[in-house]
C-alpha cells in the first residue's frame, strides 16, 4: 500500500526530503522525480566544487531523470554549508538556474528549486524570498518531519551505510584464529599434500552444514547480526576471499537462494576454465565482463552483476546483507577485507547507494591496491553506472512513492 504524505508549503517538502533519501543530506544536489504528484525516486549528486562543473553534473541527473519511466516533474534541491549572510543572496544560485533551464529544455515540469544553506532556505522561483532567506525553524518545526509512516533518517550522512560498528575484542579475537586456520588448509607439505592444521578438523564439524556458501548466507539473512557468532563470521569473510564463491554469494544475498546456486555452479566452471588458460579467476572475469563474455560467463548472472536487467533485487535481504558484513568487517583483521568489502559495495550500489558503495571500496583498495575486483567495481560505479532496476516502475501499475534514493554519488 503507497502511502502519500503531503506536503502543501515547500518547508514542508524539505522536511519530507531527509525520510525520502534515508540520511540528512549534505553538500548536495538532490533531485526529487515525480510521476504526478507521488515521488518515484531521489538522485544525490555531490555539489560541484568548481563553478566549470556545474554543466557536467546537471547533465547527468537531468540524462539519469529522463530515463525514468514516467517521470513527468522534478524538485531540484541544494544543500550546501554556504550562508545567505555571506553572499546576500541564496547560494547555488547559479547551479539551480542552470537546473531549471536543462530540465525545462527536456520537457520536465519544474515544480520549485529550493537551496537549504547553513542560515537560512529559500526557493529560486520565490520572487518575494527575503535576502537572509527564510529561518530553518520552519523545516525543523513542520508537522510533515512527525507522520508516524515515515522512518526515521540517519543521521550519520550519506555513506553513513558503509560505516563500521565497533568490534567485541573477544569475538575479533576468535575470528582472527578461525581465519588463521582457515589460511592453513591451504598450505602444502614437502611432498606436495595438503596439510592441515590439528583445529581444522574440529571447526568444520562446528560449522557443519554452514560449510556450503548457500546455506550460509540464507542462514545469515534471517539472523539478526548482533548474535551470529565467530566460526560464522569468519567462514563469511573466508569465503569472501575467494573469486569463485564471493561473487555467487553477492547476488545470492540480492536476489536469493536459486540464483545463489545457479551463480556458485558457474563460478565453479569459470574456476575450472581460469586454471586451464592459467588465468587467476578475477582476471578471467574481468576479462569476460569487458568482452561481454555471455558465450563463457551466464549472460543472464552477468547482467544481473553489471545491473543490466530491470528484474529487481529484494531490498530488505540486501539490508540485511550488509547489517550482517559490517559485523563481519568489523571483526577481521584488515588483510581479510577486500573480498567481503567487494560483496558490501555492491550490494549497496544495487540498493542506490553510490556513496556507501565507494566508500567500502575505498577501503578495499587502502588494503590491498591491486585488488581486481575491488578495482573492477571502482571504475564501474565511478563512469556513472546505475543498474537498470533504478527506473523500473514501482508496482503493478506503474506508481508509488520510493523510500529509497534511487541513485547517490
Amino acid at each position: 500500500m503507497t502511502t502519500i504524505i503531503r506536503a502543501e508549503a515547500a518547508h514542508d517538502f524539505l522536511a519530507l526530503v531527509p525520510a525520502l533519501t534515508g540520511y540528512a543530506p549534505e553538500r548536495s544536489l538532490v533531485c526529487v522525480a515525480f510521476r504526478g504528484n507521488r515521488t518515484v525516486g531521489v538522485l544525490r549528486h555531490d555539489l560541484p566544487r568548481r563553478a566549470r562543473d556545474r554543466e557536467a553534473l546537471v547533465s547527468v541527473v537531468v540524462g539519469t531523470v529522463c530515463r525514468m519511466p514516467g517521470v513527468d516533474a522534478i524538485v531540484p534541491i541544494a544543500y550546501t554549508g554556504a550562508t545567505f549572510a555571506r553572499r546576500k543572496s541564496m547560494p547555488e544560485r547559479p547551479l539551480l538556474r542552470l537546473m531549471v533551464a536543462r530540465a525545462a529544455e527536456a520537457g520536465f515540469v519544474v515544480r520549485d528549486a529550493l537551496c537549504v544553506a547553513a542560515d537560512g532556505w529559500g526557493s529560486l522561483l520565490d520572487s518575494e524570498m527575503p535576502p537572509e532567506g527564510h529561518p530553518l525553524e520552519l523545516i525543523a518545526a513542520s508537522a510533515v518531519a512527525s507522520e508516524p509512516d515515515l522512518r526515521t533518517p540517519d543521521g550519520a550522512g550519506v555513506a553513513s551505510l558503509a560505516e563500521l560498528p565497533a568490534a567485541d575484542p573477544d569475538v575479533a579475537a576468535d575470528v582472527a584464529h578461525i581465519l588463521h586456520v582457515c589460511d592453513g588448509a591451504d598450505r602444502i607439505d614437502a611432498f606436495g599434500l595438503p596439510r592441515p592444521p590439528k583445529d581444522l578438523e574440529r571447526l568444520l564439524e562446528k560449522l557443519d552444514a554452514l560449510v556450503d556458501p548457500v546455506e550460509l548466507v540464507e542462514a545469515l539473512v534471517v539472523t539478526e547480526p548482533g548474535r551470529i557468532g565467530a566460526e560464522r563470521l569468519a567462514w563469511l569473510v573466508h569465503l569472501a576471499g575467494r573469486p569463485a564463491f564471493r561473487d555467487a554469494m553477492m547476488l545470492q544475498f540480492a536476489f536469493g537462494p536459486f540464483v545463489g546456486e545457479m551463480a556458485l555452479d558457474d563460478s565453479i566452471e569459470a574456476n575450472e576454465r581460469a586454471a586451464a588458460s592459467g588465468e587467476s579467476m578475477d582476471q578471467l572475469v574481468r576479462r569476460e565482463l569487458a568482452e561481454g563474455g555471455p558465450e563463457t560467463i551466464d549472460g543472464f548472472l552477468s547482467r544481473l552483476m553489471l545491473g543490466q536487467t530491470t528484474a529487481r533485487p529484494d531490498a530488505e535481504r540486501i539490508e540485511r546483507a550488509i547489517a550482517v558484513l559490517r559485523r563481519a568487517i568489523a571483526h577481521v583483521p584488515e588483510r581479510y577485507r577486500p573480498g567481503a568489502l567487494c560483496i558490501a559495495g555492491w550490494l549497496a550500489w544495487a540498493l542506490g547507494r553510490g556513496s556507501a558503495a565507494g566508500a567500502f571500496l575505498d577501503r578495499a583498495l587502502e588494503v590491498e591496491p591491486t585488488h581486481t575486483m575491488a578495482g573492477l567495481l571502482h571504475a564501474y560505479f565511478g563512469s556513472g553506472a546505475i543498474p537498470e532496476w533504478a527506473f523500473a516502475a514501482v508496482g503493478a501499475d506503474g506508481a508509488g512513492t520510493t523510500t529509497r534514493p534511487l541513485s547517490d554519488r
